[in-house]
């Protein structure tokens, strides 16, 4: 477990617990990166519950919009929480319907992410979760798919913010909401 992570200014005093629960995962991916896994707070009801209650205490959203893979278990807790939908925004090759697909940099290569044909309407008001926010490309990419769609992304959220990585830029024109920053 990490010491390195705190709740960020946005987040509430009932995450402190949830931040020791961080794990710090050295050369994964690859050599040199430090991957900030957030697996033991998704495993933890306590800590599950805690990070459910704050990103579903966002800003007003009509659906909540999962980025692959966490994202997705976080969106849908959340959406069931305020008892709106959830969407998934997927990798390439999951989707029996696209509607658009961004491509984008990542700190250790390239991805893409798909939006599902059909389920974003315009003028919805989406919340765009997701669970590491480090280049910042994933939740840019996931952010310019909803605005695409006609729909407007009331919020962007994630569990954690890596400060030492310039996500934060990536994501600047849109609204930004981070529980941890580490």
């Amino acid at each position: 477990m990490t010491g390195a992570v705190r709740v960020s200014d946005s987040g509430t005093a009932g995450l402190r617990d949830v931040a020791g629960l961080v794990r710090d995962v050295p050369d994964f991916p690859q050599p040199g990166v430090l991957f900030r896994d957030i697996g033991p707070v998704l495993a933890d009801p306590e800590g599950f519950a805690a990070v459910v209650g704050a990103l579903a205490g966002a800003a007003e959203f009509d659906v909540v919009a999962g980025v692959e893979a966490r994202g997705f278990l976080l969106g849908a807790a959340v959406a069931h929480a305020r008892g709106v939908g959830v969407v998934g925004l997927r990798k390439p090759g999951k989707l029996p319907v696209v509607a658009d697909r961004v491509d984008y940099d990542l700190e250790y290569g390239s991805a893409s992410l798909e939006l599902p044909g059909g389920v974003l309407r315009s003028g919805q008001r989406v919340l765009v979760v997701d669970d590491v926010l480090a280049t910042g490309g994933t939740l840019a990419a996931a952010c310019e798919l909803v605005t695409r769609s006609e729909a407007s992304v009331a919020e962007a959220a994630v569990v954690l913010e890596i400060a030492a990585l310039p996500g934060r830029d990536a994501v600047r024109e849109w609204p930004l909401r981070s529980l941890l920053v580490g």
